[in-house]
């Protein structure tokens, strides 16, 4: 038996007998004290409020703990968690083992190849033929640039711009990672590509395209690798959750190496083969298929990802609004803070109250577009004093300021631009 057949074997085996490994992540992660209230405090002294921090001490706490989850696969950037170009620059600097980002529209792909990034994967499709031109400058220009499809229409524009800008596009195929269990559909509606049948069915289709090549595979697990087990307050569907979890995985790897066999059966050249994210790294490394995990939310540590039973990275990013007013003794007032987070509604969305400790929301009002009552027991608060929060998904933090404060060792030693400002809007 070869070396790979055995890989293969051993691979299958661990993927169907998966346990996260909680206690040995734990130990390897958990080593460096978080800040309290009054260090940042200190820290930020001089920041006008509201604003945007990173803490580096925190953040490259968790690029090292996210390359050693991830072993040795490769890790693609996932830009939607980040949203700052000099984040990403840090990270791909930090360790060879990161290679490349995801990104979420192809007019963000421009803009990255033309600040001097490559090897870019957009992970979603698009039907804007002036977004798909640009990044097709790009590719003709030397940028190595992969382009989300999964239908003929998609692959046929992509196609059509390459033609007309004399150059070849690549694609790759998004694969759902859905999995339906009896009266459950668990999962998000994302690709209609399911199977390795339908896979091959639209490989034969963009086959004669002479202008695109498919030659990548992406399967989003956002099951796994973005629903936390462990979530306040849900004591009977947190262990439901986990076994379901457990059992979705072999089904997922079965799928994902099917698919990715069956377009090589039928002359694909399948390079790339993207899966996972934060939540699911030790799952999908084990794919004998795979050749790179995505990550983003992991390097911030947003609240939503505190809530994972198999590890836990450090909270190195936020925001900071001012204590404007206290209309009774024990509720203090915040300016603004009403950065509610995409998907289903729900309290796990909002912004979470970091420093000082102990702090709550007011139910009635919660964070709000122009003020955010809170009520805290405590000494540590006064009208002007600052409040620290930490918001729900990545990403979404620098859709709403224009900078970064960067701390390190107790003290600010820089301001970053975020996407936004940098001018820049990928939605």
């Amino acid at each position: 038996m070869s070396t790979q057949a055995t890989l293969h074997m051993v691979r299958s085996f661990h993927i169907l007998s998966y346990r996260p490994p909680c206690s040995i992540i734990r130990r390897k992660t958990m080593t460096k004290a978080l800040p309290n209230y009054p260090a940042y405090q200190q820290a930020f002294s001089t920041e006008q409020l509201p604003f945007a921090w990173v803490d580096l001490d925190l953040l490259d706490q968790n690029i090292h703990d996210l390359a050693l989850r991830a072993q040795n696969t490769p890790i693609r950037i996932a830009s939607k968690s980040i949203r700052c170009r000099w984040v990403m620059e840090r990270i791909l600097n930090a360790n060879k083992q990161f290679q490349g980002l995801m990104c979420f529209h192809p007019n963000e792909a421009a803009f990255l190849a033309s600040k001097g990034f490559d090897d870019l994967l957009i992970a979603y499709p698009s039907m804007q033929k002036s977004a798909i031109r640009e990044a097709c400058k790009h590719v003709k220009a030397g940028k190595t640039i992969y382009f989300m499809v999964d239908s003929i229409e998609q692959a046929s524009l992509v196609n059509e711009v390459a033609n007309s800008e004399n150059t070849k596009a690549l694609l790759c195929l998004d694969l759902d990672m859905s999995v339906n269990f009896p009266g459950l559909y668990f999962g998000v509606y994302r690709s209609s590509v399911r199977s390795p049948e339908a896979a091959v069915s639209l490989y034969k289709k963009l086959k004669p395209l002479a202008n695109v090549e498919l030659c990548a595979v992406m399967g989003y697990e956002a099951q796994i690798a973005g629903l936390g087990d462990q979530i306040p307050g849900k004591l009977i569907e947190n262990p439901v959750v986990k076994k379901l979890q457990e059992r979705a995985i072999p089904i997922i790897a079965e799928r994902r190496g099917n698919t990715v066999a069956a377009l090589k059966n039928e002359g694909a050249d399948i390079r790339v083969v993207n899966g996972g994210g934060t939540g699911s790294i030790e799952s999908t490394i084990l794919e004998a298929a795979i050749t790179e995990v995505a990550v983003g939310s992991g390097f911030f540590a947003p609240h939503l990802f505190d809530y994972y039973s198999h590890f836990q990275h450090k909270p190195a990013a936020g925001f900071a609004l001012e204590v404007t007013r206290q209309p009774r003794k024990r509720i203090y007032t915040c300016s603004g803070g009403g950065y509610i987070a995409s998907g289903t509604s729900g309290d796990i969305k909002l912004p979470k109250p970091y420093l000082p400790k102990n702090l709550s929301y007011i139910k009635n009002e919660g964070p709000g577009e122009v003020q955010t009552p809170l009520k805290y027991n405590g000494k540590l608060l006064n009208i002007g004093s600052p409040v620290f929060f930490r918001h729900c998904k990545a990403g979404e933090l620098c859709e709403r300021f224009t900078q970064l404060a960067v701390m390190q060792s107790g003290e600010v030693i820089d301001h970053v631009s975020t996407y936004r400002g940098d001018g820049q809007c990928f939605v």
